[in-house]
Order: structure tokens, then sequence, then C-alpha cells
């Protein structure tokens, strides 16, 4: 790599860094009823948000009607979405009279976008009217972000409550993640991505006549194309910020109408870590106890630049195969290491940087082809996922999810030296212990069963593109996505068929539901206990030796649930590269 290609992984870096505490500070205040003065103008919309919805503020939830209140937003949420696409070829804003949608791919989308998933078995543009990309995907966009967002302050108040039923009001709590934290930043940053070029339009599609001229797939010459256009900006901004990753064009982030400076990749890439950092600060600030939120956060960070590593370490050294093909591999004459499937605009450092933010998190959206990389680099953002999304992870998912580690990673430490264990001043029991197992592993199981069924099915081959190993590394891949809430592919799967549709659709809610429900009963368990004090024999949860010991617990849980499956993957793919027999 060269001084500029480090220098833009280093900046990326310290930005994201240097954001965390003035953010983490700002959602803190909000979610505590005391939103900074910039923002108070925000307070007579929210209470008539409150009005028109019939929502009473003060009146607190317990975790079983927060839980139930959460439920009915995504079940709602599911029937309009699943609506407008089976009746968008007779609403408006179709300028592209495009049709109604089959039932199984409406399905899969419906759940896919009300989960914070936003897998996405269909070309955007060809299939989706502004209509249905407005109203539904981007509302969706939003709310499913604002929900995670809100159960994880849920969870925080359970670490905070001295004996009491009350995990705060779930209402309350998403309205404010939306109207404070998620429409400002989005606004902003679409203004910046409109600047940048990023189409944002009701106009009809535009059709032109090509610059030079070309063949289409039959073979024949083209002389006019058409130019897909929409309110793309506006979508764009939210599914980087809410970590949800759905793209307006089928080419998501490469396409560049979506993406088309490396200022707008920069500050894209920025924004899908942006939300999952602060809100370790703002962990830290809620609990009384800035240390834990940057605990969490090297914790985070450290697994990040890791994999990060190994990444750019595959990605910049050239195919073994590619000298013998008559392929350049010297600086002077093309680009070093693997380009293929990665913008020429981008280079390799982007594209992987990209590549390892979004599926730390759980946002899904792509520069570049994923199927394209080598093995050991395909294998960075698969095992990512296949951690539990917990590396940075989704807005609020990727924080309780953390957690979850966290709770069993202090029971470990207790068992060790003989004690009850104790988090944030509160004894971790067997309850706790149950509901923390089945947020871990109902993904794990997600993945591994959702995968196994899709290679029986008949008529696999017709969905992969590629034998042997390669192939199955789609498969694999596509269900670590929808089992972990990310939502990109390796884009050698052909899933939009009845039989896929249904089982990623199941993977996906089983995924995001099972564990979100367990956390919430944790908050609730946790809240009605009273606070213990520490003792001389208080494990210490802020220092370097609890952050190698959560960084052991999450690495082991996924080496000992996945490895076997990626041996059969992109590991026997690596092997069969490297020519060892």
């Amino acid at each position: 790599m060269s001084v500029g290609e480090w220098t833009q992984v280093l900046l990326y870096v310290g930005v994201l860094l240097l954001c965390v505490r003035p953010l983490g500070a700002y959602m803190a205040a909000v979610y505590e009823g005391d939103a900074p003065r910039g923002v108070r103008f925000l307070a007579p919309f929210e209470r008539l948000i409150y009005r028109a919805c019939g929502v009473k503020a003060e009146v607190e939830m317990s975790w079983k009607q927060y839980a139930g209140a959460m439920l009915l937003l995504h079940v709602v949420g599911f029937v309009v979405l699943y609506g407008l696409q089976r009746l968008q070829g007779m609403l408006p804003l179709n300028p592209a009279g495009l049709g109604a949608i089959s039932p199984d791919s409406s399905f899969n989308t419906a759940v896919s976008f009300v989960t914070n998933t936003n897998w996405q078995g269909y070309g955007g543009e060809t299939t989706m009217s502004h209509l249905t990309q407005m109203a539904g995907l981007t509302t969706q966009n939003f709310l499913s972000a604002a929900a995670g967002m809100a159960m994880l302050v849920a969870l925080i108040r359970g670490f905070v409550g001295r004996q009491t039923a009350s995990v705060g009001n779930f209402w309350v709590d998403l309205t404010r993640s939306t109207l404070y934290i998620l429409m400002p930043l989005s606004i902003v940053l679409a203004l910046v991505l409109v600047w940048q070029g990023v189409v944002q339009t009701l106009d009809p599609y535009v059709t032109i006549s090509p610059a030079r001229s070309f063949f289409g797939a039959d073979g024949g010459g083209v002389s006019e194309q058409r130019l897909a256009l929409g309110p793309a900006a506006s979508q764009i901004a939210i599914k980087q910020l809410g970590t949800n990753g759905g793209g307006f064009f089928n080419a998501n982030s490469a396409h560049p109408f979506e993406n088309p400076t490396p200022l707008s990749n920069f500050l894209q890439c920025l924004a899908i870590l942006l939300i999952p950092a602060a809100l370790c600060h703002t962990f830290g600030r809620m609990v009384r106890d800035t240390r834990q939120g940057w605990a969490l956060l090297a914790a985070m960070t450290i697994v990040f630049i890791g994999f990060l590593g190994v990444g750019l370490w595959a990605e910049s050294r050239p195919h073994p195969r590619a000298a013998e093909m008559g392929l350049s591999t010297s600086p002077v004459d093309g680009p070093i290491g693997n380009m293929e499937g990665k913008e020429v605009r981008f280079g390799v450092v982007n594209s992987v940087l990209w590549a390892t933010a979004t599926t730390a998190a759980s946002n899904g959206s792509v520069n570049s082809m994923h199927d394209s990389f080598t093995p050991l680099g395909g294998l960075v953002p698969m095992v990512l996922m296949q951690l539990g999304e917990v590396i940075f992870g989704g807005v609020g998912s990727g924080l309780y999810g953390l957690l979850l580690f966290v709770l069993v990673t202090v029971f470990i430490a207790g068992l060790m030296v003989g004690r009850t264990p104790e988090y944030l001043g509160k004894k971790i029991e067997a309850f706790e212990m149950q509901m923390a197992s089945i947020g871990v592993l109902v993904p794990c199981l997600c993945v591994l069963i959702g995968t196994a069924i899709a290679v029986m099915l008949p008529g696999i081959g017709a969905s992969i593109t590629n034998p042997l190993p390669h192939g199955f590394s789609q498969v694999l891949y596509a269900f670590s996505s929808a089992g972990n809430n990310n939502g990109s592919a390796f884009a050698g799967f052909g899933a939009n068929t009845p039989a896929h549709n249904l089982l990623l659709g199941l993977a996906m809610l089983l995924a995001r539901f099972w564990v979100a429900i367990p956390v919430l009963a944790i908050a609730g368990s946790l809240a009605g206990k009273k606070h213990v004090p520490a003792s001389s024999g208080t494990l210490p949860t802020h220092t370097p030796l609890f952050i190698a010991l959560l960084i052991g617990v999450v690495l082991i849980v996924g080496a000992l649930t996945f490895v076997p499956a990626l041996a059969l993957g992109p590991i026997a793919e690596q092997v069969e590269m490297a020519g060892v027999k």
C-alpha cells in the first residue's frame, strides 16, 4: 500500500473516532429528555406527534408492553410495505410504469426493510416505483433504525433502573430517535450528496444517445439508452446513517448516481459507522461511567482494524494466476492487487474499507462486487457478519448485541473466580444468561440451518454462478447476511425465487425478533433489581484485560460455530487458489 492509501485509512478511522464524543453526548441528552438548545425548536413537533398518535409521553412501559409496541410497529410497517408493492402498478409516482411485484418478492422485501436488513433480491430502478421507494422503503429505513436505537435505550435503562418495572416508553424513544437524530443528520447528508451529484428528482426517466456505440445482450447495436432517475439522495442518506444499506439502484453504492465522487464515497462510508460508534459514548454517559462506553468502543475498533488489515492484505496482492494469464501486476503498467469487480475510481483500499465497514455494521450497501474478492478477502465480510453484527453493528442493535456478549463474558469471568457475576452494579443471574444465550445463538442457527436447507433444495445449481467451494460461499454468505440483518450479497447467488425468498425472509424475522425480545426481557429483569455497590471482588469491566476477554469470547463463539462451514467455502477455495493439494 502507498502512503496515500494508508492516509485514507487513517483519516477514515481518525474522523470516525473524533465524531464519537460530540455525537454520543448529543444522543444521550436527547434520550434523557434534555435536548440541546440548537434543536429545541423541534419540541413542538414532538408534542404534535404525540397528540396526533394518541401517545401519553409521561406513561412508562414494562418490558412486555415495550416489546408489544415494538412488534405492533413492525406488523403495521410490514402490511403497508407489502401492500405498496402489490398495488404499485395502480398508484401514482410511477414514471416507468412498473407493475405489481410478485407475492414472494413482496414478502421478502417487506420483511427485509421492516427488520432493518434491507436484503434486495431485485433491481431497484427496474422494480420499484418512486412512491414505493419513498413511502415504503425510505420510511422503513427511518423506523427500523429508530426502533433499534429505542431498544438499546431500553436496555440501558435496565442497567440504570433501581427496582422498577419500567424501561421507558417505546413511542417516545422512537420519536426522539427519528426527529432529533436520524432526520437532522439525514437532511444534512442528503444535501451534501446532492451537491456532489447524487440524483434527487421526481422527473421521468431520460432517454439519451450513447456517446459511443455498443452492443446489447442480444448482440444488436444499441442506439438509445434509458437513464433511471429518482429521489435517490434522500434514501441514500438514511440508508447509510440508519445502517440499512438498500440501494436505490441495482448497483447500489457502486452506481455513479448514488456515489459519484471520492468525497461522497468517504462521507457515505463514514455515515455507516457514525451512529453505532457514537452510541458507545451514549451508553457510557447514560450509565454514568464513560469508561464503560470507551471500553466497548475499543473492543469494536480493535476487531474492526484487525479484519480490515486482513482484507487489505488479501486484496492488495495480485492473484497467483495473474502472471500466467498475461495480466499486468506491475505498478508501472497497471494497478496492483485484485481489481476484479471493483470500481477503478475507488480502487482496492476504498473497496475493502467499505466492504469491512458495511459488514461490521448491519448496513449491507456495497461499492464493489464481494463475489469477486479473493477467497480470503471475501471471508472477511462473511466472518464479520457471522460474529453477530456486534463489531459496531446496526444502529442500536449492534451495541445491544455486543452487550449480550458482555454479559456472557462477565458470567464466564465470574465462574472463573467463584463469584456471582456483576455488571454495572447488577447481578447477572440465570434468567439473564438464558436470554443472552438465545440472543447470541439464534442468528447462528438461522445461518447454518438456512444454508443447509438452501443447498438441499432442488435446482440449487441454477441459483449459483460458480461450482464447488465458491458456489457454497455464495449461499453461506446470503444466509449469513439475512441471519444477521446485514443485507449485502456476494452477488452471484440468484435468490429471487419463491423458496429462497421465503427462507431468507424467515431467517430475517427470527434473527431480528429473537434477539430484540430477549434483550428487552433482560432490560426488564435488570431494571427490577437493586444496585449492588462494587467491592474488591468485582471484576472491572473497563480495563484492557476485560476488553481482551470480550474480544476473545466474541471470536471464540464465532469460530466454534462457523469454522466448519467456512472450511467448505472460502477456506477451501483459498487453499485451492494457492495451489496446495
